[in-house]
């Protein structure tokens, strides 16, 4: 089961205020421990949202709104991607990630194939798979 894991924005964030080196030392320890175990496919770090553009959809256009964005709740500091055999695997990784206090991350799964159900055709399987072979050879 995949899983991507949100690392929420906070204040420091949004102001672009660098991790400590020990800080950073830390998460690279544990990303090495995520990755030694195979579960670790993806992880990164974002700018803030002073950097970043919003696009809402309607009447057949985008229509931009470049940051900074109000801090709430749902803005995005970072991310991983991981691989686990079930969400209590996922949880149980992510308790040992060594953030601060007050710091919060969110868990979520990963859409498959196979939660499309049939709306997902065999044409559009075949080019799910084509583009994720693409991806990969980059």
């Amino acid at each position: 089961m995949r899983f991507m894991v949100i690392v929420k924005a906070s204040k420091d964030t949004e102001a672009g205020v660098m991790p400590s080196t020990e800080l950073l030392t830390a998460m690279g320890k544990f990303n090495e421990e995520l990755v030694k175990a195979g579960v670790m496919e993806a992880g990164e770090g974002l700018h803030p949202t002073a950097k970043g553009v919003r696009i809402r959809y309607g009447s057949g256009q985008g229509n931009v709104s470049r940051g900074p964005f109000a801090l709430s709740g749902d803005l995005v500091a970072g991310f991983w991607l991981i691989n686990t055999k079930s969400l209590d695997e996922a949880i149980d990784w992510m308790k040992r990630a060594p953030f601060l206090d007050g710091d919060e991350i969110e868990i979520r799964q990963v859409f498959a194939a196979e939660d499309f159900g049939e709306a997902l055709t065999p044409e559009l399987r075949e080019q799910e798979e084509r583009l994720r072979t693409q991806t990969a050879k980059k």
